[in-house]
């Protein structure tokens, strides 16, 4: 057998496998989504929305709480990871370029991705609940942006750093300031790519529940003071999954839905207004 085809038939070995791999993972992907949607779309009403859980065992009520605190605490997180995140990149794709301290940092951002999410949560409560002696909102909102942080650094580094430099160059003679330079130049070369690390931060945190278990813990009330144990979405899906009673259950599919619906809707919403600047 000649090399030629032995690397024909390596070759078609290898598309053959890769093939089936992306198959069968886009096939669990859609289970589960259609899992999902189907079971939560039954289970959708407003009381849902406009009211607060009921007693255990009594099938009415909402998730109202849950859904605000969810909110509140995405919404903080998002404030705190992402300019940090967007900064932190910036500052080692572009100021730090090639050093060690960029290198350095690069590498332990890379660490802190892989970090289990319970890891940080209990890193937080260590220094943000134990110290003030109650569970609040603040920390759960830490706890996410603590997650969101190296995941938008790394995206924003690697996004700055495929922008041609002799795109700088040419703003650089035209009298351009480094930073009118980063702004105008790199930020807008490189904002569809840092825009999709950032929506890829959110929908991560988004869907955690460990470290809000060990931070804002859980609230069965209403409550929009973040100084306080808050309800989120997740820890009341995981409570509700655990429970006994079936309108738990179909209460746990729905908020599963919400939360899976609106990160697909801010993808696209997302995507399709850069692609609509772009083409403009």
């Amino acid at each position: 057998m000649t090399l030629v085809k032995r690397r024909k038939i390596t070759g078609y070995v290898a598309l053959t496998l890769s093939t089936l791999a992306a198959l069968s993972g886009l096939f669990w992907l859609v289970f589960i989504i259609f899992d999902v949607l189907r079971h939560g779309l039954t289970a959708l009403n407003l009381q849902l929305f406009l009211e607060d859980p009921a007693p255990p065992g009594i099938p009415e009520g909402g998730l109202r709480n849950a859904f605000v605190g969810q909110l509140l605490i995405t919404s903080v997180a998002t404030l705190i990871g992402v300019p940090l995140g967007v900064l932190g990149g910036t500052f080692i794709a572009e100021y730090a370029r090639g050093t060690k301290f960029a290198r350095l940092v690069s590498i332990l951002s890379d660490i802190m991705v892989s970090v289990p999410s319970i890891v940080v949560g209990t890193f937080i409560y260590a220094i943000m609940v134990k110290p003030f002696g109650h569970f609040s909102g603040w920390a759960g909102a830490a706890a996410l942006a603590f997650i969101m942080i190296p995941v938008v650094l790394r995206t924003t580094e690697d996004m700055l750093k495929l922008v041609p430099w002799t795109l700088r160059e040419a703003a650089f003679a035209l009298g351009a300031s480094y930073f009118r330079v980063i702004k105008d130049v790199a930020y807008r070369a490189a904002a569809t790519g840092i825009l999709t690390g950032i929506i890829l931060a959110i929908a991560r945190v988004a869907g955690e529940t460990a470290p809000l278990l060990f931070t804002s813990f859980n609230n069965s009330y209403f409550t929009l003071n973040m100084n306080e144990p808050m309800a989120s979405l997740t820890v009341t899906i995981f409570n509700y999954a655990m429970g006994p009673y079936e309108d738990w259950h179909e209460k746990a599919w729905a908020a599963a839905f919400v939360i899976t619906v609106v990160i697909l809707l801010v993808t696209i919403v997302t995507r399709s207004i850069i692609h609509w600047r772009y083409k403009n």
